[in-house]
């Protein structure tokens, strides 16, 4: 096996990279093949946590939700407006799941090798994009990040590899586009199509074409989430049950106080049964 002599210390990527070209047996990987998706990607600066990065959050997305996915989500919304949580699976610390994770919150790194590419993100589990030329197998068991099986394609025939094409499957739910509680079906047979390139014009813009194909909806819907790679940013560290004060009762969303006390999140809200709790004596 053959060492590379280095200039300098290893950085936590080259270091990362080494390892798992090492767990992959990918010691003649040619990255000049490939595009550079090295660095922190970020949400362009004032986007929010919207799904599609175009419009508002709510309504404004205008999800193309069959009648009864429509009224879920507009359950979630009045609950939301009254001070619940509504259909927002993640404020009960439940992970981003596929495809919201692909929001980034906070930020993303990818490293790429042959025989699979990695998404690390601050506010979830490591993402795989399997590329090792597999099919998909007969079953598959359900995760919120789902199987992800890719291909690389070199679309302008320069001999090097310009788009990541993704489908994922094998999704468990709850799962939502965004904070607003937009739902996925019950029956979590969602299937998730994407397309991962650079911006031509600037290869410090990276694109993400994303087609969710879902029973709660009448149609496939397609955005495009855009990320900018900062080479100055310091990866953040994001723990949901660090510092979660929601607190999920039978089926209702109360909130815990300065002073850890249980509270209500919204008006002339009922406490919790307490039939397991003897009762206080006076």
């Amino acid at each position: 096996m053959a060492f590379l002599a280095s200039s300098g210390p290893a950085t936590p990527m080259a270091v990362l990279f080494a390892a798992l070209s090492v767990a992959t047996g990918a010691f003649a990987f040619d990255e000049t093949k490939y595009p550079d998706f090295s660095g922190v990607w970020r949400k362009p600066v004032g986007i929010g946590n919207q799904w599609d990065q175009t419009k508002p959050l709510g309504r404004a997305q205008e999800p193309p939700f069959t009648p009864e996915y429509q009224a879920i989500f507009e359950a979630s919304l009045a609950d939301q407006k009254a001070g619940g949580q509504g259909n927002d699976a993640p404020s009960r610390c439940v992970p981003f799941a596929m495809p919201r994770v692909m929001t980034v919150v906070f930020d993303m790194e990818i490293v790429v090798t042959p025989a699979t590419t990695y998404m690390l993100f601050a506010h979830s589990m490591p993402r795989r994009i399997l590329t090792d030329g597999r099919d998909w197998q007969k079953e598959i068991e359900p995760t919120f990040l789902g199987l992800s099986i890719g291909k690389w394609i070199d679309t302008d025939g320069d001999g090097r590899l310009d788009v990541l094409e993704i489908e994922t499957r094998g999704l468990k739910g709850p799962r939502t586009y965004e904070g607003t509680g937009m739902p996925f079906h019950a029956d979590n047979e969602t299937v998730v199509k994407e397309r991962l390139f650079l911006d031509k014009g600037n290869p410090d813009a990276l694109n993400d074409e994303i087609t969710v194909i879902d029973h709660a909806l009448t149609r496939p819907w397609t955005v495009t989430k855009r990320y900018r790679r900062d080479s100055s940013a310091v990866r953040l560290e994001y723990n949901c049950s660090e510092d979660n004060h929601h607190v999920l009762i039978g089926g209702q969303d109360y909130f815990l106080s300065g002073d850890d006390m249980l509270m209500p999140s919204k008006k002339d809200q009922p406490p919790p049964d307490l039939r397991y709790f003897a009762p206080t004596r006076k």
